[in-house]
């Protein structure tokens, strides 16, 4: 079973922000063979949503209020520890991450840059594209926008 816990940078312990660079490079720069700063100092402001099950942490993402990334919202670092796929955790760590972006900073836009091929992934959740497809460290990406619900 997952536990998500939130929390703002500063409230981060060493030990849970050394897990989520752990898991950020393990993914972002090691599986992805892609060379990039992945510190962006956006962390000092951000929400930093975590998915642990006992001491290892499957899930994570950044929740980051209008204006850091974006004129909206957005949700960012949306990494799932290859340990844990196949479970579903994926879609769980999206569905908390928009439950806490809206807990957070009201009900409101949410837009992500979103690797290409995981396009549809994101569409199920009702994210739509935005924009021509870009490169970003050699990886095709594309904006996504998640209207608010009427």
């Amino acid at each position: 079973m997952i536990t998500w816990t939130c929390k703002s940078f500063d409230e981060l312990i060493t030990k849970e922000l050394y897990a989520i660079l752990r898991l950020r490079s393990e993914v972002f720069v090691v599986e992805q063979n892609c060379v990039f700063l992945d510190m962006d100092n956006k962390d000092l402001h951000c929400h930093h949503l975590m998915g642990w099950e006992d001491d290892q942490l499957l899930g994570y993402s950044r929740i980051l209020r209008a204006g850091i990334s974006y004129e909206e919202s957005s949700i960012g670092r949306i990494v799932t520890s290859p340990v844990a796929r196949g479970r579903g955790i994926g879609r769980d760590l999206l569905v908390q991450s928009i439950k806490t972006l809206y807990s957070l900073h009201g009900k409101r836009y949410i837009r992500i840059g979103a690797q290409y091929y995981l396009k549809s992934f994101y569409g199920s959740f009702g994210f739509v594209q935005k924009g021509d497809i870009y490169l970003e460290d050699g990886i095709e990406h594309i904006e996504m926008l998640l209207p608010i619900e009427s």
